[in-house]
């Protein structure tokens, strides 16, 4: 391995030259909002684009380096945005409210999208974008949204699944080297292993690999230990690895990656619960609390410029790239 950020993270010797030596700072990715809950489950979850900006400038004030975004349709804010323009507003609205922060925009949408809605997100040029590695199949039963929430709509059951294949995954990745945006690569379970070394094989992605594990999620690994370290053993030389943990799971798996030298995935997105019973006030509440374990676990936060270093990205901001 070339890249100094990179190790085996599961690597028993490689990990205690990496206490000798002092770990890099951790990358703190807010997930901001999600395209699938709302308001109904915590009123506290930014919807409209003057909304996320603001939550998104108080998590970048606390802390985070990076935001994973979903836009929403302002028409009808249960479902996500499907066009650019309104992508190109949510993010130039980010772009207002914190120039240095690193946008990272879903290509995983939110439901009944096509494949080609899910691609409007990278329009506005962000410098990351989420790339699902395999299908996503999921059954829930989503609350009412009830009046004085703007869109009301009734309980219904969600079970489909969005199918993300070597032709799609690839025609992602394609667009995505074309416009110069690093793929996050999303890694649900031990399979997506082979769709890593396709992309790499075929050339599509660069060194050092964005890599993030989702645990907890339907049909992704169960959020343990013993799978964590399975799935870290599978993934190729020169990752640099994220972790995310959905519901409960958020904070075991996020503490377990600060103390393995990985960075860190957390935000209202992936769970609305500060503790049990107790709804969070805001990603930046989330952040905050990261923050501090973080510091006392003897990593240091790193800064958006660290993070564009450590993962190979332009020195140039995103307030400084054009759609």
């Amino acid at each position: 391995m070339n890249n100094r950020n990179c190790w085996r993270y599961e690597n028993g010797k490689e990990f205690l030259d990496r206490l000798r030596q002092g770990m890099p700072p951790v990358i703190l990715c807010c997930a901001c909002n999600g395209g699938m809950q709302g308001k109904e489950y915590n009123d506290n979850l930014p919807e409209t684009a003057d909304e996320i900006a603001e939550s998104v400038h108080a998590a970048y004030v606390a802390g985070a380096s990076m935001v994973h975004v979903h836009a929403r349709d302002p028409k009808y804010l249960p479902d996500p945005a499907r066009s650019t323009e309104i992508w190109f507003e949510v993010d130039s609205k980010i772009r207002q409210a914190c120039p240095n922060i690193i946008i990272n925009n879903t290509t995983g949408g939110g439901i009944g999208m096509t494949m080609e809605e899910r691609l409007s997100s990278l329009a506005p040029k962000p410098e990351v974008a989420s790339l699902n590695l395999c299908p996503d199949m999921s059954r829930f039963r989503f609350k009412a949204r009830k009046p004085p929430l703007p869109h009301p709509r009734d309980e219904f059951e969600y079970d489909d699944c969005v199918p993300f294949t070597y032709r799609q995954i690839r025609w992602y990745a394609e667009e995505m080297k074309k416009r110069g945006i690093k793929p996050e690569l999303e890694y649900y379970h031990p399979g997506c292993s082979w769709v890593v070394d396709y992309l790499i094989t075929e050339q599509l992605i660069e060194p050092p690999y964005w890599i993030q594990t989702v645990m907890g999620i339907q049909t992704s690994s169960l959020p343990t230990i013993d799978n964590l370290l399975q799935l870290l053993r599978d993934l190729p030389d020169d990752t640099i690895w994220l972790c995310s943990g959905i519901g409960p799971a958020q904070l075991p798996m996020t503490t377990l990656a600060v103390l393995l030298g990985g960075h860190v995935r957390l935000g209202l997105e992936d769970n609305i619960y500060y503790r049990r019973g107790e709804k969070a006030r805001s990603n930046q509440q989330l952040v905050e609390r990261s923050v501090r374990l973080i510091r006392e676990l003897n990593r240091e936060v790193a800064t958006p410029q660290q993070a564009r270093e450590i993962l190979g990205l332009p020195a140039a901001t995103s307030a400084e790239r054009t759609g």
